[in-house]
């Protein structure tokens, strides 16, 4: 597209494992171990590590505990950890648990959005004017998701005009960065590029963050033509962890380690150990009692003699 100014040569990794990855596991696993799958992100490197949600315990059990697990991490000044809040409610809840940092979600599209939240596109933004209005006078910080901004599992494929609206409406809420999202992972190199385009006439690239999931294989190819485009901070999950526990057929995000493996085959600097990274997502799928699903990191935990993070004999 025109106007891209090319790949970055430092790109900032999101890990959003512990909350977008663990929230459509269907194991549950304890605070405690939650608590320490943070505490590794953030010891190999990564500079974000999205903590939790604030959101109904009865929607996504997953994530019931997130104050509990806030309460076990010590601070860590360069470590950002942001979580995910619906409502006022859980703005107050995150707050009350010492969160410094907040994640807002709203969808391109009016289906997902009925079925998610059970409001409009609009309705979604208005609903979010006070919990944006109470973190800005709690000087907390905040990010904006918007999903489904390729296609949407009700709607169909998705007028990049549509997700246009709803950046320009978290920016008005006062998000600083805005994560563009592939919900069900069905976007291809094109449609990527149209969508960052579109995007970056009305909020400058590096605002701009990207989340892919790896339905259709197309993750990776969509990350570089991300780069290609200027952009230079994607969301990924250890061992491509979870997805969208309400979109269907959204089997996982973009693994970290898979991410990691093209960025250090392109010299571009993230500051992250993949070696540890892939050390956890071993670990991690061993607590799950799953697959890991990286390729990245099945091949290289075999090319040092270990486990694929299969089953028991994974667990640490």
């Amino acid at each position: 597209m025109s106007g891209a100014p090319g790949r970055p040569s430092r790109v900032t990794v999101v890990e959003v494992g512990p909350r977008d990855g663990l929230q459509n596991e269907k194991s549950i696993v304890g605070a405690a171990v939650k608590a320490d799958l943070i505490r590794r992100r953030a010891g190999a490197g990564l500079p974000v590590v999205e903590a939790g949600a604030f959101v109904s315990p009865a929607r996504v059990p997953q994530m019931a505990d997130t104050a509990e697990v806030l309460a076990l991490l010590e601070p860590r000044p360069a470590v950002s950890l942001p979580v995910l809040v619906p409502n006022r409610r859980g703005l107050e809840a995150a707050l009350e648990a010492g969160a410094r940092e907040i994640a807002l979600f709203v969808s391109a599209s009016e289906g997902f959005s009925q079925r998610n939240i059970a409001c409009s596109r609009a309705e979604s933004l208005a609903r979010l004017s006070d919990v944006a209005a109470l973190a800005r006078s709690s000087r907390v910080a905040m990010r904006g998701y918007v999903s489904c901004v390729i296609a949407c599992p009700y709607d169909g494929p998705q007028d990049p005009a549509a997700t246009v609206e709803m950046v320009k409406g978290l920016v008005d809420l006062g998000c600083g960065e805005i994560s563009l999202g592939d919900t069900i992972g069905v976007g291809t190199a094109d449609s990527v590029r149209r969508v960052i385009d579109r995007v970056a006439r009305h909020l400058p690239r590096d605002r701009i963050a990207m989340h892919f999931h790896d339905t259709y294989g197309q993750a990776v190819a969509n990350v570089l033509a991300s780069l290609e485009e200027g952009i230079a901070v994607f969301d990924s999950s250890v061992a491509g962890l979870g997805g969208c526990p309400f979109a269907v057929g959204a089997t996982g995000n973009l693994a970290t380690e898979d991410l990691l493996f093209l960025l250090d085959g392109l010299g571009i600097e993230t500051g992250v150990d993949l070696a540890e990274v892939v050390r956890i997502g071993t670990w991690i799928s061993g607590q799950l009692g799953r697959a890991n699903a990286s390729r990245a990191g099945r091949a290289l935990a075999a090319a040092a003699g270990g486990q694929t993070g299969s089953g028991p004999m994974a667990k640490g």
